[in-house]
């Protein structure tokens, strides 16, 4: 059986971005629940439906950086991005 951590390792190797998306989506998710909004609501308040809206947190759509922003803006937080010199 994989773990999250050899997946997420394994998708680090070979899609950092993806798993950046994961991440973050998670993370988005976690605070609407602890923000006590169900889905139906919060996907009306960002403008989506809400069979958009579970697609997207089950991972079955990876959502664009606008739509993670247009989440993010929705539970009052902001996404930002920063480039560094590796």
């Amino acid at each position: 059986m994989t773990t999250w951590e050899d997946f997420s390792q394994k998708l680090k190797k070979d899609n950092p971005e993806k798993l950046a998306i994961i991440k973050t989506l998670a993370d988005l998710e976690s605070e609407r629940i602890k923000q006590g909004i169900s889905q139906k609501d919060f996907a009306e308040k960002i403008g989506m439906k809400q069979p958009q809206l579970a697609k997207i947190e089950r991972l079955d759509s990876l959502p664009t950086l606008a739509t993670l922003n247009r989440y993010a803006k929705g539970l009052g937080k902001e996404i930002r991005l920063s480039i560094v010199t590796q």
